[in-house]
């Protein structure tokens, strides 16, 4: 019998209403305006593994993050934790309690850390919060386990924020999510805002803590090199809709939409193995009024009649499942995608 995955989203949608005053719209003859920021979103995650959601600026991937962890309530659709839909967990108690095993690591460890308190404030307020330890004596011990485990020392404890670097701010965040003993980490580009050697060592530090503690991940990025290093699955996002989504090995290896051809094409091919590429036109449609069919058909050069009208649904294509009619079809050039085992150049992680 195939392992329960710890984390199942169900056609999850969510749609922002931003439509301008009533009295305006009535002067200018406007109708409401709806960003669907998310619109029928479906992946699961398995206990220990890192699944990724990648794509462009905009396209949904850090509302899902928010979605999950609670920020935000869904539209439609459902999410399951360890076998429960947790918006029919009435109790706030009960509630509390799942919502505490999931915890986010957030993009910006600048502006995610309160430049009041000190580093073991930080970090203690989940402890704190969820009442894990008692006693001032066993919070400050618990607090120190987690610099140190982070790569930082307990006198640390007594600085503040600014007092760190950009990489060391983020070592905090980590320590502050760890703090709640979670089984689930939302982590929404954790490293986006480092440089590139820094990026490595959380990355590092990140796979560590995963193997130690048997943690699950979802990471969000646009960098997929961070991604092919971080990752076990990958689901590729495109205007709140996912369009591919497969093991690391086999989106990196044999891309098969169009869309995750066309970001795969945007890395450099430093090793001139002199690949096709196939260029892409065009900007990311408005979210408000996105187009029908296939919401990628504006510019994908391929699109035909059906993918303008009739908007395709995610079926199995060899090891990945792919939103596209003409992978389904058949009609997609062969000799476009990439060779097995490519993965894009990046500083080794």
């Amino acid at each position: 019998m195939p392992e329960m995955p710890i984390l199942q989203v169900s056609g999850l949608s969510r749609y922002f209403d931003v439509s301008p005053p009533l009295l305006n719209r009535l002067i200018e003859g406007r109708g409401r305006q709806v960003v669907k920021a998310v619109d029928g979103v479906d992946f699961e995650i398995r206990q220990g593994r890192t699944f990724s959601l990648v794509g462009e600026s905009g396209c949904g991937k850090s509302t899902v993050a928010r979605l999950i962890v609670g920020l935000y309530e869904p539209t439609a659709g459902r999410i399951d934790f360890e076998g429960a839909d947790l918006s029919t967990i009435a109790r706030a108690k009960e509630r509390a309690a799942v919502r505490g095993r999931m915890q986010m690591i957030f993009q910006d460890p600048f502006a995610s850390l309160n430049p009041r308190w000190r580093v073991a404030d930080i970090v203690a307020e989940p402890i704190r919060h969820r009442r894990l330890l008692s006693g001032r004596q066993a919070v400050s011990q618990r607090v120190g386990e987690l610099l140190l485990q982070v790569g930082l020392t307990p006198e640390d404890g007594e600085k503040y924020p600014h007092e760190f670097s950009g990489g060391q701010r983020q070592r905090i965040s980590i320590a502050r999510a760890l703090a709640g003993d979670p089984d689930f980490l939302v982590c929404d580009e954790p490293t986006s805002a480092l440089d590139v050697s820094v990026q490595a060592q959380i990355l590092n530090l990140m796979k560590e803590l995963q193997r130690q503690f048997g943690l699950t991940y979802l990471f969000i990025s646009h960098d997929l090199a961070v991604v092919y290093h971080i990752s076990d699955e990958v689901g590729v996002m495109y205007l709140g809709r996912l369009c591919e989504w497969a093991d690391t090995g086999t989106l990196f290896g044999r891309p098969q939409h169009p869309y995750t051809r066309f970001l795969l094409d945007a890395i450099p091919d430093l090793d001139m193995t002199g690949r096709q590429r196939i260029p892409v036109a065009g900007e990311v449609p408005s979210p408000i009024n996105p187009p029908p069919g296939c919401a990628f058909h504006p510019r994908c050069p391929f699109a035909d009649e059906r993918c303008k009208s009739q908007r395709p649904e995610a079926l199995p294509a060899g090891q990945a499942l792919v939103a596209c009619h003409g992978v389904e079809e058949g009609r997609l050039p062969e000799d476009h995608r990439a060779k097995p085992g490519a993965a894009p150049d990046h500083q080794s992680a």
